[in-house]
């Protein structure tokens, strides 16, 4: 399931963000949450891909492609994903080279701490580099 959750503002200016679960449910629930702590004003576009066409659990390369095309305003477009084959579909999607919009990014971090650091920091206008630190930062949280 590829479900776009909040492009208000000039989403053209802001890095996009995709959100990858073997779970639909988790996807749009971690979207829901980053683009909820985000803050008023602008958001950066989110698009959860979850789960696959069929509705169960695993990932589709061709719902992780729509939703990166559905937030890519061209400043780039980072992708976090929740576990190992989730990344190898992204993986291979990158290594095709025309499956995905230019300046697409697989992100290092972890999903819902790096989802929520990715969203705040484009939606302050931060460039892709700066999602992509912002979210791996997120390894460094400690909750003690």
């Amino acid at each position: 399931m590829s479900d776009t959750t909040n492009t208000s503002g000039t989403a053209g200016s802001l890095v996009g963000i995709v959100l990858v679960s073997h779970s639909a449910a988790v996807a749009s629930s971690v979207a829901e949450l980053a683009t909820g702590l985000a803050g008023g004003g602008t958001t950066a576009p989110v698009a959860a891909a979850g789960g696959t066409t069929d509705g169960g659990l695993g990932t589709s390369s061709e719902l992780i492609a729509a939703a990166a095309a559905s937030v890519d305003g061209g400043a780039g477009v980072a992708v976090l994903m929740d576990l190992g084959s989730a990344v190898l579909t992204v993986k291979a999607l990158l290594a095709e080279g025309d499956e995905l919009p230019d300046n697409t990014r697989l992100v290092d971090a972890p999903f819902v701490e790096g989802a929520v650091a990715a969203v705040v920091t484009a939606s302050a206008g931060g460039d892709l580099a700066a999602v992509e630190a912002a979210a791996a930062e997120a390894y460094s949280y400690r909750k003690e």
